[in-house]
């Protein structure tokens, strides 16, 4: 007898993204390492399909339900590992895809791998990346088969759970709801259809950590701050706006609800910035934005945002409608908050490799993809001693990201800059 295929509900957050996903506004993100050598196709091919097999999470394929989306156990064959054809975070057309909801490419020495963002967040994303290289390298370098196993490293958790419902609350406050009000858009000359600039900026950790601390504030709040001084001063040429500079920030929510789910856990808070007088100084804006980020950063603000997201999904009395009505309202309530947000800037984290890994991996990135009213974002992570902070645009004027990377060349933080090469 044939077993039934394995299936479950979307996450609170990936509810969004099948119903505002189109080929100009993805949802995808990508992960890539940075290998000391060529990376070799059939091998990265095998790789894939054997961690694909222990990844239930990954092998899921979308569904329609009358009343919800939801995920189906996929039994297609495994994607096809191809050579970069295309530009970051470009649309994953599923039926060119075995349906499945993810791809992993590879361009000489680097590994890239794409998700869609229902799939799951970058820590999901991170744990698929990392085993996908172990394995990779396992089958490359047969002495570190010898030394390790060919299986999931200890401690990785393939846990499912929706920590939004487990977590959400009813009791909680809703004061903290998302309000709708519109922010400053960086508009200006695009570049040509379908292309993405990308501009990654390598750095000393040390050196980020130091300049943050000359201003007592952490590493995050000192990137974000001098990003929205940046688009102050370049885009509002530091003239006053009614309408602030709304920078959103993703919060991984796993450290503060004990949660190692593989599905999306995260909220966002704003970094917002409202120009009232006619000269503002670097410093005012860092400390400002540290302020408002460090007040949105505690159990009982993301206790109240969390059960808000949650709190339409919970209702019983919305579950009955039909999923075309549901989609209706949502793309609505989407179309009208999306210009409530100028840019998003995320910090992945600090990457660490098991020990007889490390020495093949240079260096990692991150990249989002482009958002309805969000021309441009940022994507940070760190590993060993460096960190790496790429910008992805469709503006053809990057006056913002010089002038960022020129603000911390002032607090002695020394970037080596690399582009796509889409502006020469």
């Amino acid at each position: 007898m044939k077993k039934s295929p394995a299936w479950e509900k979307l996450d609170n957050t990936a509810l969004l993204f099948p119903v505002i996903a189109t080929e100009g506004m993805s949802n995808v993100y990508r992960l890539s390492a940075i290998l000391t050598e060529d990376v070799d196709p059939a091998l990265l091919k095998e790789a894939q399909d054997k961690v694909l097999a222990q990844f239930l999470s990954f092998r899921m394929r979308l569904r329609t339900g009358v009343f919800w989306y939801y995920f189906e156990e996929n039994d297609k064959k495994p994607p096809q590992v191809n050579e970069e054809n295309d530009f970051p975070g470009a649309y994953i057309n599923k039926s060119r895809n075995n349906q499945y909801l993810f791809r992993v490419t590879y361009y000489k020495k680097r590994i890239n791998l794409e998700v869609f963002h229902a799939l799951t967040d970058g820590f999901g994303g991170l744990v698929f990346l990392k085993e996908l290289l172990y394995q990779y390298l396992r089958l490359k370098h047969p002495e570190l088969a010898k030394i390790e196993k060919d299986c999931l490293s200890p401690g990785v958790f393939l846990d499912k759970e929706d920590s939004y419902m487990k977590n959400f609350r009813r009791s909680v406050s809703h004061d903290t709801a998302y309000k709708s009000k519109k922010a400053v858009t960086l508009k200006g000359e695009k570049l040509p259809k379908g292309e993405m600039g990308v501009v990654h900026g390598y750095f000393k950790l040390a050196e980020v950590k130091a300049a943050a601390k000359k201003y007592g504030i952490t590493l995050n709040q000192f990137l974000v701050g001098t990003y929205v001084y940046a688009m102050y001063r370049e885009y509002l040429k530091g003239a006053p706006s009614d309408i602030p500079i709304n920078c959103c920030v993703p919060v991984d929510l796993r450290s503060y609800y004990e949660s190692h789910t593989m599905k999306n856990f995260f909220v966002m808070i704003s970094a917002e910035f409202k120009p009232e007088k006619d000269e503002y100084t670097y410093e005012e804006v860092l400390l400002g934005i540290a302020e408002t980020l460090k007040k949105q950063t505690n159990k009982e603000n993301l206790d109240n945002i969390l059960s808000y997201n949650v709190s339409n999904e919970a209702n019983k009395l919305l579950r009955p409608i039909p999923l075309f009505i549901k989609n209706f309202a949502i793309r609505s309530v989407y179309e009208s908050t999306a210009y409530g947000t100028t840019s998003t800037m995320t910090n992945v984290g600090k990457i660490e490799l098991r020990e007889p890994y490390e020495p093949y991996v240079e260096r990692f990135n991150a990249m989002l993809s482009m958002s309805k009213g969000q021309n441009m974002k940022g994507a940070i992570l760190s590993y060993k001693d460096m960190m790496v902070l790429t910008f992805t645009t469709v503006l053809a004027d990057i006056s913002i990201i010089k002038r960022f990377y020129s603000c911390l060349r002032k607090e002695g933080v020394n970037a080596a800059i690399e582009t796509n090469g889409v502006w020469d």
